[in-house]
């Protein structure tokens, strides 16, 4: 259910972390806040001359032979409308929750924030305000979420216009990062998709469509340093536009790969945070196997039942190790 915020009601900058959260999440890697120094931009950005250590990271040869390995059925997510509630220009669909999605709609004539929430954890996305529907994860678990619809009224000053909430329960706690969401964003037509299917031919296991992936991005796409410096507020590239022009920054990375592994069945988390001892904003993957002996950027897989680490944008630049380590540099601030 909507519940219509009071027009006087508004919120300031929309606190400092949510700026800064915004900002980071969405500019991709060149992204940083104003009192950093260029020059972790710069190193952020991983040279070719430098080394990545990647132990027993055996990959796919090319081969003529089926694979034994059969993708389940391809999820996506669906808006569906005639199910969303309506309120003035605020639309939510809430039919694909237990799938790990929700769906949002609002016409607006200035630009629009949306900030789902629940026990504590925050996000806070941007869609389009011309009624284009927006699907967002549910990674945040089952139980009750709220949201608020925050409208641009002048500079940093916006007001609430709706708010509300639903309860979750998924089917499963892989839902949220098995579909497309407006992060990681496909549909049964895209080039990525396609794309998973060839990659995925040769393989007997999970495990070898994740070796395929890996060596396919690290190969074949080019780390874009004019954007690192330039970036935009936008959502980052869709996979399908990554994969046609060969280039992206880490998000661009980590969402191209999370497409290809989705559609092939196998969880990937798309996740943002800071990686490094200068603590560099960054994105990359986290998957889900039972399977044990992949070895991604020096992390071996040893237990079964877990979730490993997928940092394509430093093993495709060869990354020093001082950004990549042994794990704990890594510092998961927002998950997609």
């Amino acid at each position: 259910m909507i519940r219509k915020g009071s027009k006087t009601e508004s919120l300031i900058c929309l606190m400092a972390a949510i700026w800064l959260g915004l900002s980071l999440m969405l500019s991709g890697c060149g992204g940083v806040p104003a009192d950093s120094s260029s020059a972790a931009v710069e190193d952020h950005a991983p040279e070719p001359g430098d080394s990545t250590e990647i132990e027993d990271a055996e990959v796919p040869t090319a081969s003529s032979k089926k694979g034994k390995y059969a993708a389940p059925e391809l999820l996506l997510s669906e808006y569906r409308g005639k199910k969303a509630s309506k309120e003035g220009q605020i639309e939510i669909d809430e039919s694909g929750v237990e799938d790990g999605y929700v769906g949002f709609s609002v016409k607006a004539d200035a630009v629009i924030k949306i900030q789902v929430m629940k026990d504590g954890g925050s996000y806070m996305y941007t869609p389009d305000p011309d009624g284009t529907p927006s699907i967002f994860p549910l990674q945040m678990g089952d139980g009750k979420y709220e949201y608020k619809v925050w409208e641009n009224v002048d500079g940093t000053t916006f007001s609430k216009i709706g708010s509300g909430s639903f309860e979750v329960s998924l089917k499963d706690e892989f839902s949220p990062y098995l579909r497309p969401s407006d992060y990681v964003k496909y549909d049964k037509a895209s080039g990525v998709v396609k794309k998973s299917r060839e990659l995925a031919k040769t393989a007997n296991t999970q495990l070898d469509v994740v070796k395929a992936v890996y060596k396919f991005v690290t190969e074949n796409i080019k780390y874009d340093s004019e954007k690192a410096e330039n970036p935009s507020t936008d959502i980052p590239a869709t996979p399908d536009e990554t994969l046609k022009t060969g280039y992206g920054i880490c998000l661009d990375y980590a969402s191209l790969a999370a497409a290809l592994l989705r559609a092939q069945g196998i969880p990937t988390k798309m996740i943002y945070g800071d990686v490094g001892e200068d603590d560099l904003y960054h994105a990359w993957n986290m998957f889900y196997t039972e399977e044990t002996g992949w070895v991604t950027v020096d992390f071996k897989i040893k237990k079964k039942n877990s979730w490993y680490r997928l940092d394509l944008t430093f093993s495709a630049g060869g990354a020093s190790m001082k950004y990549v380590g042994d794990g704990t540099n890594y510092r998961d601030l927002y998950t997609y």
